[in-house]
């Protein structure tokens, strides 16, 4: 062997790390990511391979090369390929709600009455000493008869312990006997903006529609702090376990607010909140005295308004009556003049107006109200939340008044087998029109409104393109001509509800800058066929660049 051949692999080798930068040339990260395929929801939705992460924030993007030669992690992860997203934000849910409701029988997917009585047995046995017996969850349009419960069996079973079951929406609940009595509910109770139902003879039959819930609601005793705490702390790490980043909580009472922005403050609740305030007189006297709150993690620029109530207890309030009900056309929860003078409140502060809108005609009203109050401001992001059902002539005033349209994808795909029969087929058409409404206003704002849905955002996600359930029914997909595109389903669960928050400059995409909450998961979801969608599973959630959850 010549002396050149035998020391060409030492040469190989001396080449080769001198090709690489030292640790001690590279400028210092907190975590590097690469060998991953990056959908960065950028302005451009481009892709990358690998990000730096410093101090919370996103350090820089781009290829695995480019970052590893410039910057040396104290973390690194080699990501071998898997799928890293911005982290997801439910645009409108109830998360402290949900964690409370963890407390609660879980009666969501029962097939008939006598299942949710059974389970309410069982719920009771495993809590004999609590004060009530409460549930959440039952859909009468889920069982064979389709009709509404009595009090009677709850009466019968539970005589002394007081009952408290919440429908799917949240805008109905059955209660029994001992509860209406200790609210002092009878027959002769007034009520305005909801339903105290009475049977054929007048007879008090249990159920409460929109504002009579509160009747009872009110009744039922406050977990202690500590039981509290623990609750929100368990319902994090349900939602993280889904790549959930951000929320949005709809209705918030400051007491709620304080107490997550203290656990905040201690370093455990890690996820980020925007909160809704409820319209209050104590929120309205504390919030518009002092201002809007832009912190980290917390976010408090907004009231959340109930217009009407929900289409599958016939509480939305519509044009025209139900075409299973002709002689109902359900209602609004307050009165014209309230709505315009909270609008014309609102408007005079720096506040969001988020209006909950179910029916064609309470749309109807908030955007023409809307409209008035703003006088041409077109970037107060002011937003109605849900917009279900919009008559045509409508669908434009969310672009002409600057309308965010803040939507539940998943409500289209659990309505869509009833929904007919409360709507008719022709004003179908006109509901849960996704695509329309961001054609007007640019963007559309992806929420769950958990607990009604489940938490997942996958879950919305897929019903947002596929317009599919978990069953992929039907095929073909429902009312498609609303479907989102893929690229447009993630901005709005991402940087588009950013936006509706006044959060798009601190996070939404993976970009210089903006807050390092991402997600790792094991499927592509701009390639992988619709049915895969729904069971994509995250591997890994960060938020601020620190892992909040690893799949095991």
């Amino acid at each position: 062997m010549t002396p050149l051949l035998r020391y060409l692999p030492v040469l190989a080798l001396l080449s080769s790390a001198a090709c690489q930068p030292s640790a001690s040339s590279r400028q210092p990260a907190d975590l590097v990511v690469y060998n991953a395929t990056v959908y960065t929801v950028d302005s451009a939705f481009s892709k990358a391979q690998a990000f730096a992460v410093k101090d919370g924030q996103f350090l820089a993007v781009g290829s695995a090369d480019a970052i590893r030669d410039k910057y040396q992690g104290a973390q690194e992860v080699d990501a071998r390929g898997q799928f890293v997203y911005p982290g997801f934000y439910d645009a409108h849910c109830h998360f402290y709600r949900y964690a409370l409701g963890l407390r609660d029988a879980n009666l969501v997917g029962t097939t008939s009455w006598a299942e949710v009585v059974s389970k309410l047995q069982q719920h009771r046995q495993a809590q004999p000493q609590a004060a009530w017996l409460t549930g959440r969850g039952w859909d009468q349009n889920d069982w064979a008869n389709k009709q509404f419960p009595t009090k009677d069996t709850l009466d019968a079973l539970f005589p002394n312990t007081p009952v408290y079951i919440i429908r799917v929406d949240g805008h109905a609940a059955l209660v029994n006997q001992k509860a209406l009595d200790l609210a002092g509910i009878t027959t002769r109770t007034p009520i305005s903006g909801g339903v105290i139902t009475k049977d054929a003879n007048g007879k008090l039959t249990g159920l409460l529609v929109d504002n009579a819930v509160d009747l009872v609601s009110v009744k039922i005793p406050e977990p202690t702090p500590a039981e509290a705490d623990k609750a929100l702390l368990q319902a994090q790490q349900q939602c993280v376990a889904v790549g959930l980043t951000s929320l949005a909580d709809a209705g918030l009472e400051k007491a709620n607010i304080d107490r997550m922005a203290a656990l905040h403050q201690q370093g455990k609740l890690k996820m980020r909140l925007y909160a809704m305030l409820a319209p209050t007189k104590e929120n309205f006297d504390f919030y518009l005295k002092n201002g809007p709150v832009f912190q980290d993690r917390l976010t408090v620029c907004s009231f959340k308004i109930y217009a009407d109530g929900a289409l599958g207890s016939r509480g939305a309030c519509l044009l025209h009556p139900y075409a299973d009900r002709p002689k109902e056309t359900g209602f609004l929860l307050s009165s014209v003049a309230d709505y315009r003078a909270l609008a014309k409140k609102i408007a005079a502060s720096k506040f969001q107006m988020n209006t909950h809108a179910i029916g064609d005609s309470s749309n109807r009203l908030l955007l023409d109200i809307y409209g008035e109050a703003l006088k041409g401001q077109k970037d107060r992001r002011w937003r109605i939340e849900h917009a279900q059902v919009v008559s045509k002539a409508d669908v434009p005033k969310f672009g002409e008044y600057g309308i965010v349209p803040s939507v539940q994808p998943t409500h289209a795909t659990s309505d869509m087998y009833w929904a007919g029969e409360r709507l008719g087929a022709e004003r179908l058409k006109t509901a849960y029109a996704f695509n329309d409404l961001r054609k007007q206003y640019g963007q559309v704002a992806l929420g769950s409104d958990f607990p009604v849905e489940d938490i997942n955002p996958l879950f919305g996600f897929h019903s947002a393109v596929a317009r599919q359930d978990a069953k992929n029914y039907p095929a073909g997909g429902f009312q498609m001509e609303n479907a989102l595109s893929r690229p447009d389903a993630l901005r709005g669960m991402t940087t588009w509800a950013a936006h509706a928050a006044f959060e798009d400059k601190q996070k939404g995409s993976i970009r210089p800058g903006l807050a390092a909450d991402f997600v790792v998961l094991d499927t592509d979801l701009l390639e992988a066929p619709k049915e895969k969608l729904r069971g994509a599973k995250v591997l890994r959630t960060f938020i601020a660049g620190e892992q909040v959850f690893e799949k095991k």
